[in-house]
């Protein structure tokens, strides 16, 4: 259970820095690292569809670590099983105070005589 989960862990890490690296990328005004790596026009060596890659790729992987993460959260949710087969002891309650029986003394009926 433990090398999968970090082996999920290692995997979301490795998304998020490729997302981070995608994000910085995108050109959003004209300007940008893909106008700096790419030139100033994007239509320069006929390349004119970079946006729609890296707005895929963004959409990607973000659906990609949220998925990942969902997936951790089930694996590491469940209740782990005890490993020998002895059930766990029961919860003990401290036993409750006792009270003193009510008393049982019967108070005098006074009746009337008949006359």
């Amino acid at each position: 259970m433990d090398t999968i989960f970090t082996l999920l862990m290692v995997l979301i890490m490795i998304a998020s820095v490729l997302l981070v690296i995608v994000v910085m990328a995108q050109n959003p005004k004209g300007g940008g690292l893909s106008s700096t790596f790419g030139g100033a026009s994007s239509a320069q060596f006929g390349v004119q569809r970079t946006n729609d890659f890296m707005e895929k790729s963004t959409w990607t992987l973000g659906a990609t670590i949220i998925v990942l993460i969902l997936i951790s959260v089930v694996i590491t949710g469940k209740p782990k099983q005890a490993a020998t087969g002895i059930p766990p002891m029961p919860k003990t309650e401290a036993p409750a105070k006792q009270t003193a029986p009510a008393s049982k003394t019967t108070t005098p009926v006074s009746v009337p005589a008949n006359k």
